[in-house]
């Protein structure tokens, strides 16, 4: 089992704990992660992070593609790459409507069409092999639609990048699961308890069939998010991390539209994840934060003393993650590291 941790959350602020980072780094930690939603970027603060340490891996969960076109992504991948000295690992994801539309001013569109010409085109600029040319409903490079001057011709990455850059996707939709396994290195579940990990079994191994070429478990990562609270009070860790689960299963989407309630709802949680999806979109948040059920905060996160969280981490040895993403403080970091490393 590896381990990486996240860096940073969102807020008014960016502030990243380097001493922490530093400290996983020295620990045994494989990798850290920055993120993006409608404030920081994801790639600025993991090069920042880049300069001050020397062999931990730099993921990004998640670039939001959208927000960026593939060549643009290819090159701060390749940039941040060659500077860490080949650490670099490339995470992507369609992120949602509500954000992509309302925030980026571009329609949202097929995410899995998007993410297979996305990949594609980076791919291909990764490997130098000769000047791009693609031609996909999202992505034409050079562009010959409407308002192009005609001048657009095909190149080749002036920076020898490394060919082999790994790209992961940010998803928990069967569909999206089996694209990811087909055509990426590996992908970066959220709100997943490590038995909620089995329900991608069949669109995993159907993706590993349509890639062909020997690719399987043993060649694929599966990075799952997990929050780590250290705290002799149980409930008042779990209640610490019920407002997050309220908010991304009540109200990251539009009713019928939230990926986040239909992941939990597969996961044997439908019930739950429909009154807490009710009272948040009716505008009853506290309420719906005090519905999100104790068992299931204990199955998504590690909470409580020491002893208890060493104890729990069993279920995810068991499990079919390659990595955890830790989500927590410096005290979080080190009991982590002592139940896994």
């Amino acid at each position: 089992m590896k381990l990486g941790t996240m860096a940073a959350g969102f807020g008014p602020q960016i502030r990243i704990d380097i001493e922490r980072i530093k400290e996983a780094e020295a620990l045994g930690y494989d990798s850290v992660w920055t993120a993006e939603a409608w404030g920081s970027d994801a790639i600025t603060p993991l090069a920042w992070i880049s300069a001050q340490t020397s062999k931990i891996k730099l993921g990004t969960a998640i670039m939001q593609m959208p927000a960026r076109t593939p060549a643009m992504c290819a090159m701060q991948a390749m940039t941040v790459d060659q500077l860490s000295g080949g650490r670099m690992i490339v995470g992507l994801g369609p992120s949602g409507p509500q954000v992509i539309e309302g925030w980026h001013g571009v329609a949202y569109g097929k995410p899995l069409k998007r993410t297979r010409e996305y990949i594609a085109v980076m791919r291909e600029i990764f490997r130098r092999e000769k000047p791009v040319e693609f031609q996909g409903e999202y992505y034409q490079l050079p562009y010959k639609g409407p308002g192009a001057s005609g001048l657009g011709k095909p190149l080749r990455s002036i920076l020898h990048g490394r060919t082999d850059i790994p790209i992961y996707t940010a998803t928990i939709s069967p569909k999206g699961v089996e694209t990811a396994a087909e055509i990426a290195d590996g992908f970066i579940p959220v709100w997943t308890t490590p038995k909620g990990l089995e329900t991608f079994t069949p669109h995993l191994e159907a993706g590993f069939r349509k890639a062909g070429g020997g690719k399987g478990w043993n060649n694929f990562e599966v990075a799952v998010s997990v929050n780590v609270v250290v705290n002799k009070d149980v409930q008042a860790a779990r209640d610490s991390l019920k407002p997050g689960i309220a908010l991304y299963v009540g109200g990251m989407g539009a009713r019928g539209k939230n990926f986040y309630t239909d992941h939990v709802s597969r996961q044997g949680w439908a019930g739950d994840a429909e009154k807490i999806q009710d009272l948040f979109l009716g505008g009853k948040r506290q309420e719906a934060v005090a519905a999100v059920p104790d068992a299931l905060v204990d199955d998504l996160s590690l909470v409580g003393p020491r002893e208890r969280i060493i104890e729990r981490a069993a279920a995810w040895k068991k499990s079919k993650a390659t990595t955890l993403l830790i989500g927590g403080d410096a005290n979080a970091i080190r009991v982590v590291a002592e139940a896994f490393l």
